[in-house]
């Protein structure tokens, strides 16, 4: 797909990536059987190629619409399409881009922009995010149950190992899953522990700066990328032997961070490293020996909700699968695995309808052989499914904690 860029954008960057991030579309087709908007809606705009038209319209233009915008805005940023397209479009970049290029043609009402300023300030720091969930779970009893559903389970922290080993690796604690869901952390270390890898935190990195980038927050989200560059580098340097995140989404944000910092010659080269050295908990347990680790579960069925960002993003969609299946654990049988279930960072907020409707078909597709429980990858995920599940939803690593724990 050949795209001549308007003049308003020939000294653009983002503009002159996005026209080369485009020009790989064939206009196939492909992507539209597996792109869970286009499903719902059956409107091309709300797929990968009628948003690609879109884009590249605008892009030829300079000019666009609020009703571009808002067929942009519909897109999870699941990336199914990457993972179906035959040509490699890398569609999350391109759709990031577009939005980012649109923030500025197409400006947003004041309560749009005070919502997602509000979600952007509160998610991204822990420190005002843990505050409202714990007053949320006080007055749960009180509140409507729509709303009172969407508070955070509270969470019971188990005792942290203090044991040293020669192995050591950081742990990446992330944001919206260190103040709603706290003890997938203590999982990763304890199992982890277990297999005689120390981990270590680094109290000066934070958000990974996903919420930020994909509300076109740009700026702030390679300001969230440096600070944990700069957290990170001395224990990078000092022999920890990899970057461990639990939440498959902040996961697909930091392995794009050697992109993303390309152009800046302050930490290209560190950026770079720092992105190599990521490596999502699935992956880390698929490489370790787990012939050992005695499994004891009260759950015998097992769900496994494999979020998009750990199957398109990351690439690694039958990891658990593996994991749980080594380890003894009965899966039951789901169907559109690869289909997104609504969340999405803050989509469950800003796009709340058609969320709604993809959790309703996530749910049908992860309970049709009666599980026992969910289990995710994705914090977003996660607390998505269990507003609204009839068995219990938990991070996958918290499961095998659990089950460790219960041997002598």
């Amino acid at each position: 797909m050949k795209i001549t860029l308007h003049d308003s954008f020939n000294k653009d960057r983002g503009a002159s990536e996005a026209a080369d991030l485009l020009e790989a579309c064939v206009h196939c087709g492909f992507c539209l059987a597996t792109c869970p908007t286009y499903i719902d809606s059956r409107d091309e705009r709300d797929s990968p190629r009628g948003r690609i038209y879109l884009i590249k319209e605008f892009l030829e233009t300079g000019d666009a619409s609020r009703q571009t915008q808002q067929h942009l805005d519909r897109c999870l940023t699941c990336r199914s399409c990457e993972t179906t397209c035959p040509s490699g479009v890398q569609y999350g970049a391109l759709s990031d881009r577009g939005r980012a290029l649109l923030e500025t043609a197409v400006p947003r009402s004041a309560a749009q922009r005070g919502l997602r300023a509000m979600l952007r300030g509160v998610l991204s720091r822990p420190s005002l995010f843990r505050p409202l969930i714990i007053a949320g779970q006080w007055l749960q009893p009180i509140m409507p149950a729509k709303l009172a559903r969407k508070v955070p389970r509270r969470q019971q922290l188990p005792a942290l190992p203090h044991t040293r080993h020669a192995r050591r690796m950081l742990i990446a604690e992330g944001c919206v899953q260190a103040a709603a869901t706290p003890a997938t952390s203590a999982a990763v270390r304890r199992v982890l522990d277990k297999l005689e890898i120390e981990t270590v935190a680094a109290p000066q990195a934070g958000c990974c700066g996903a919420v930020n980038y994909h509300l076109a927050a740009h700026d702030a989200a390679l300001d969230n990328a440096r600070r944990n560059i700069d957290a990170w580098w001395p224990e990078l340097q000092a022999g920890a032997e990899a970057i461990v995140s639990s939440a498959s989404g902040c996961g697909t944000q930091l392995v794009e961070y050697g992109e993303l910092l390309a152009h800046d010659p302050d930490y290209a080269d560190k950026a770079a490293q720092v992105a190599a050295s990521v490596r999502d908990i699935s992956d880390v347990l698929e490489s370790e020996n787990l012939s050992e680790l005695q499994i004891t579960s009260p759950y015998q069925r097992i769900a496994i909700q494999t979020p998009c960002s750990l199957a398109h993003g990351l690439k690694r969609a039958n990891t658990l699968h593996t994991i749980l299946h080594q380890l003894g654990f009965t899966l039951t049988t789901t169907f559109d695995d690869h289909l997104c279930c609504g969340s999405a960072g803050t989509y469950s907020i800003l796009q709340s309808e058609i969320s709604q409707r993809l959790r309703k078909n996530k749910l049908r597709a992860l309970q049709s052989d009666a599980p026992d429980v969910i289990v995710s990858a994705n914090v977003g995920c996660q607390l998505h499914l269990d507003e609204t599940a009839d068995v219990p939803v938990m991070h996958w690593i918290e499961l095998i904690d659990a089950a460790i724990s219960t041997q002598p």
